[in-house]
C-alpha cells in the first residue's frame, strides 16, 4: 500500500498515512481530509555500494566477470 501525505482540513494537521487508494479516496470524499501532492522522497546512497554487500553478491559478480568475453571491455568491479 502507498503512503499518502494527508492534511486534516479542520485542524491543519498533516499526517503520512499508509492507505489503499480506495480508503484514501474515501477520506477525501468525506471532506475532512485532503491529499497533499508533492515530490516523492528520494533514497540516496553515498559511497561504494559493492563494499556494503554480502560476500555472496561479490562472488556472483566474480563469476560474471570471469565468464564475460575477453574482447569486450569489462567494467565489473569486485
Amino acid at each position: 500500500m502507498p503512503i499518502y501525505t494527508m492534511q486534516n482540513k479542520k485542524t491543519g494537521e498533516i499526517e503520512d498515512m499508509l492507505l489503499s487508494i480506495s480508503k484514501m479516496q474515501e477520506l477525501v470524499n468525506e471532506g475532512e481530509w485532503e491529499q497533499i501532492i508533492g515530490a516523492p522522497s528520494l533514497v540516496t546512497h553515498v559511497g561504494n555500494i559493492v563494499n556494503k554487500t554480502s560476500g555472496d553478491w561479490k562472488n556472483h559478480l566474480d563469476k560474471i566477470k570471469k565468464g564475460s568475453s575477453r574482447y569486450i571491455k569489462n567494467t565489473i568491479n569486485t
